[in-house]
């Protein structure tokens, strides 16, 4: 929490301003010069706490603006972000700015470009952080049990300004538990519409029915290692999200332990 310590109090030399540093400014109720003059400067220095101040105010704010985008924010969207707040165990002073970053999410003008501008800058091809934080996003999104077509489109859009591609957004959503039928999944790989646990834990695992064990292996390997939360608060990720990582690392050992059952490797 040393990032947290030295944002309330007020140390922000670590902070790159721009629009992410203004949010972030708001939220926990300091005055200080942050111009968008600054807005990327030392974006390569890859500082811990200014990274990680950075994630958390992306994360919070991101969700409020998808979360807008279909025109009303719904009581199921609301839980979402709290479960998030809940599960990352937030101190109450915490919970207040990432509620307050949520509402600036939802204001008219959210700089929204800007802002994952910034963000991807200061994730420095961090690729693992980028998406974790990708993956909460679609969470919001499906907070309510549908996909609606302006979350959709704001997703794609958001995936596109972070580099990756609409197939990884697609493996994604299965992460999220999003079936292929266009429908939640009961487990994040469970049966929807006629789609079994084993089509679904393919899809999770981003492999084809007609892989080989190898390859079915091998992406299990790179999805752990792509959300082992030691490897994560390494590269930034603050504490407080470790639980974020740890649900997923079990989501893909259960797809993966359901084809070794299958396959009877």
């Amino acid at each position: 929490m040393a990032w947290w310590g030295k944002l309330i109090g007020g140390t922000f030399g670590f902070m790159v301003g721009g629009p992410i540093g203004a949010m972030l400014a708001g939220a926990v109720g300091h005055q200080f010069d942050l111009g968008l003059d600054k807005q990327f400067s030392g974006a390569s220095i890859g500082d811990q706490e200014r990274l990680q101040s950075a994630f958390f105010a992306a994360t919070f704010s991101v969700m409020g603006y998808i979360c807008k985008a279909d025109g009303q924010v719904s009581k199921g969207e609301i839980r979402a972000a709290q479960a998030v707040m809940q599960r990352m165990q937030l101190s109450a002073e915490q919970k207040k700015a990432a509620m307050e970053l949520f509402n600036q999410g939802k204001q008219p003008g959210f700089p929204f470009e800007a802002v994952m501008q910034q963000f991807r800058l200061e994730c420095h091809r961090r690729q693992n952080l980028v998406r974790l934080f990708l993956e909460v996003q679609i969470q919001a999104a499906l907070a309510d049990g549908e996909l609606h077509p302006a979350e959709h489109k704001i997703l794609l859009q958001l995936f596109d300004l972070l580099g990756l591609s609409s197939q990884e957004f697609d493996q994604l959503l299965r992460l999220a538990g999003w079936g292929s039928a266009g429908g939640r999944s009961r487990s994040g790989a469970g049966a929807v519409g006629g789609v079994s646990i084993i089509e679904e834990s393919y899809a999770l695992l981003g492999v084809k029915p007609a892989a080989s064990d190898a390859e079915i292996k091998k992406a299990y390997r790179r999805l752990m290692s792509q959300h082992h939360p030691d490897k994560l608060v390494a590269k930034g990720l603050p504490e407080e999200m470790i639980n974020l990582a740890t649900e997923k690392t079990q989501a893909i050992g259960k797809a993966y332990q359901a084809l070794r059952d299958a396959r009877g490797f």
